[in-house]
């Protein structure tokens, strides 16, 4: 195996110890977007889209060269000189492993190298979905005690209303009592005036009568003495 094929192969069993790592279950997205926060991932968070085109161009490139190598050694030229050469049989098998070999290597890396992106995209939005998550659990629960807190106020107002409005008929209740005491006391004093009245008309009309009869009987003393008085002289 050459250097360039022993560093593709290199790279692939680091890809698969790094996407199983990523991938273990006890280690929450949070947790691993903190690890992301480090400052040496800041630090290299400029290169990295660049690293990463970069790596996909030279995958696929390598990727392409196997299969080149591949049909190479799979087309029908190469297997005809190996069946007319035994030596060159071996030879061609082998050169065909090697390339399919390269293949699947280089294939399999270009498939992980784009499948840890992804997780590790994936790890971060959940991250961030969790965090906003808890935020918003967070206001929905501030929210709910607040409603609790206005439902409790109202219920408490409501009551007071209720409380104030059953004074407020038990005094209506009260007033309308003491204006019916009120009418009836003012319907006896109206009778009693009424009634005082008609006796004062009849005290004037019996002080009047008796005016009148004190007038006459006056008159008639008068008349009665007018008349003694020249029987009194006859008699002298």
């Amino acid at each position: 195996m050459t250097l360039q094929w022993t560093a593709v192969a290199f790279f692939l069993y680091a890809e698969i110890a790094v996407n199983l790592i990523l991938c273990i279950p006890f280690i929450s997205a949070r947790r691993w977007r903190s690890v992301f926060s480090w400052r040496i991932w800041n630090w290299l968070s400029p290169y990295w889209n660049k690293c990463f085109f970069t790596m996909i161009m030279v995958l696929i490139v390598l990727f392409l060269d196997a299969l080149r190598e591949v049909q190479k050694y799979s087309g029908p030229e190469p297997m005809h000189d190996a069946t007319i050469n035994p030596n060159l049989y071996d030879n061609v098998h082998m050169k065909l492993f090697r390339a399919q070999r390269n293949l699947y290597i280089s294939g399999f890396s270009l498939f992980l190298w784009l499948v840890m992106r992804r997780i590790v995209t994936l790890l971060n939005q959940v991250a961030v979905t969790g965090e906003n998550s808890a935020g918003l659990q967070a206001q929905m629960d501030s929210a709910v005690k607040a409603a609790k807190l206005h439902q409790d106020d109202n219920l408490m107002l409501t009551k007071a209303l209720l409380d104030e409005e059953k004074s407020m008929s038990v005094k209506k209740q009260q007033l309308k009592l003491e204006a019916e005491k009120l009418a009836d006391q003012v319907q006896v004093a109206e009778e009693a005036v009424r009634k005082s009245h008609a006796e004062v008309e009849a005290m004037r009309r019996q002080a009047k009568g008796l005016a009148q009869e004190y007038d006459r009987l006056l008159t008639e003393h008068h008349q009665l003495q007018n008349l003694q008085s020249p029987a009194d002289k006859k008699d002298q």
